[in-house]
């Protein structure tokens, strides 16, 4: 996951399968549940939303929401990519570097997301560093997203998917991302977020290749 920006992406849905008419009425309900809950929480505030208020501007019921987003947490998080994330690792040239192709993922993923819901990725950046709930849940979502990942790796690599190594690799270079949009929150999500990927994956590589801590001399 090193230089992002010196790769042209290509879009994520390209790696996706197009999907029915039955699911393209799941996707468009989930869409409007999150914009609703988008514009909401702009005007009111996170803790003032409810998901009675969310289901009556997305004209669903509250049901309908509790069936797509089990908690509010999930709506802010939610994007319409993360199916395709396998798809595009799985796709990777196989004498990339695992390193490289997440990092080609993740840039693709961040680049799709911001040319598509701007304005969600910035308010889920500075929700995850002002509600504890909401960066508590990122954390789990993540980790759900770490297992998908580390099973294409593992066919990709020939590996053991439950090997402790490939779960650490893939479990560090999300947690990378993690960061990353932590830091592009706490300071008003100013600027492009994709350079601050490839110096977080730039910080992996080095620290992985570099002197063991008790090899390097005192401060």
């Amino acid at each position: 996951m090193s230089t992002m920006a010196a790769t042209s992406p290509s879009p994520v849905g390209e790696h996706q399968p197009q999907p029915g008419l039955r699911e393209r009425k799941k996707i468009k309900t989930r869409i409007a549940i999150r914009r609703a809950t988008c514009r909401l929480i702009a005007e009111q505030g996170y803790d003032a939303t409810t998901v009675e208020q969310i289901a009556e501007a997305a004209e669903v019921s509250p049901s309908t929401v509790f069936r797509y987003f089990p908690t509010k947490e999930d709506i802010v998080l939610a994007d319409e990519h993360s199916p395709a994330m396998a798809a595009l690792l799985r796709s990777r040239p196989a004498g990339e570097s695992p390193l490289e192709s997440l990092r080609l993922l993740m840039v693709q993923s961040l680049n799709a997301v911001l040319a598509g819901e701007c304005d969600e990725t910035v308010q889920r950046a500075r929700l995850m560093v002002e509600i504890p709930a909401v960066r508590a849940r990122m954390t789990e979502s993540l980790s759900v997203t770490a297992g998908m990942l580390t099973e294409v790796l593992a066919e990709r690599t020939g590996r053991d998917p439950g090997e402790l190594e490939l779960r650490v690799f893939t479990a560090a270079a999300l947690g990378a991302l993690r960061e990353v949009t932590l830091y592009w929150g706490e300071r008003g999500c100013q600027g492009d977020p994709v350079p601050l990927v490839d110096r977080a994956l730039a910080t992996l590589e080095t620290l992985g290749s570099g002197p063991r801590p008790q090899d390097m001399p005192p401060r």
